[in-house]
């Protein structure tokens, strides 16, 4: 029942964290999500995609104190001046990440990489004193039924070892701001006992494709003829959760003309 416990802990609220300014919390009733996400280099070519590490991270809180509901959906998407490329790179599978920890992880699929970050989870055992799970959390390029995907393997070793793997799914809607979305939809489980209290993530894997060098996220700055800078909506996350709850955030950005 502990490992039960702990894999619970770590899919309550995910994926989130900390460490990144400037950014948004959105409050509803007793639920606070604080979600953020940035890029770097801000300057950018205006009429042509350069390299970025793309960072996403937050954390979710209930303020009386109470354990906040569990995540059960999440949607996380990227202004369509920006892209992501992973043509020739190789894959990771599910089977493959499965019951391992980061290390093993990494020895079977760190040609695959594409980033890698941090958790932090609470633990609430009953008649117990919560305690803290601290793990690793490593991002692999993928596919699912033929389509580009990137696994999320969320690896905690203290106090007790314990692997879950998220699966994203990755799609391009034709119109609108977002040109790239990642969504996964995360199971319940029969026991919640803890909640994730920070999670961040980067993205920042380069590579060669065809002999020339590539980035997994790409992205220009659209600003208009005449000005060297931009403000623009930079990101969208949507979260719902097993209370029926649904909360969506926006990130406004800047970016400068090199």
């Amino acid at each position: 029942m502990r490992r039960v416990a702990l894999i619970a802990a770590v899919l309550t609220a995910v994926p989130l964290g900390a460490g990144l300014a400037h950014g948004e919390v959105t409050q509803q009733g007793d639920l606070r999500l604080s979600f953020n996400a940035g890029f770097a280099p801000q300057a950018l070519p205006r009429n042509r995609e350069a390299p970025v590490s793309v960072r996403v991270g937050g954390s979710i809180d209930a303020p009386s104190g109470e354990r906040p509901p569990a995540v059960r959906r999440i949607s996380f998407a990227v202004n369509r001046y920006g892209s992501v490329f992973s043509r020739g790179l190789p894959t990771c599978d599910r089977p493959s990440l499965e019951a391992t920890s980061s290390d093993q992880a990494l020895e079977e699929c760190r040609r695959a990489l594409v980033g890698h970050g941090y958790f932090l989870a609470t633990v609430n055992p009953a008649n117990r004193q919560a305690f803290t799970v601290r793990g690793r959390v490593l991002a692999f390029n993928g596919r699912i039924q033929g389509r580009p995907a990137v696994f999320l393997h969320v690896y905690g070793s203290t106090p007790a070892k314990v692997t879950v793997v998220l699966d994203f799914k990755i799609s391009h809607p034709s119109t609108g701001e977002f040109g790239t979305v990642f969504t996964t939809r995360i199971p319940p489980l029969a026991s919640n006992l803890g909640y994730v209290t920070k999670m961040s993530l980067q993205f920042n894997r380069r590579f060669r494709y065809r002999g020339r060098p590539r980035s997994y996220f790409s992205a220009r700055c659209a600003a208009p003829s005449g000005f060297g800078s931009a403000l623009f909506t930079f990101a969208r996350g949507r979260f719902s959760f097993d209370n029926g709850q649904r909360l969506t955030t926006l990130l406004t950005r800047s970016c400068r003309v090199r």
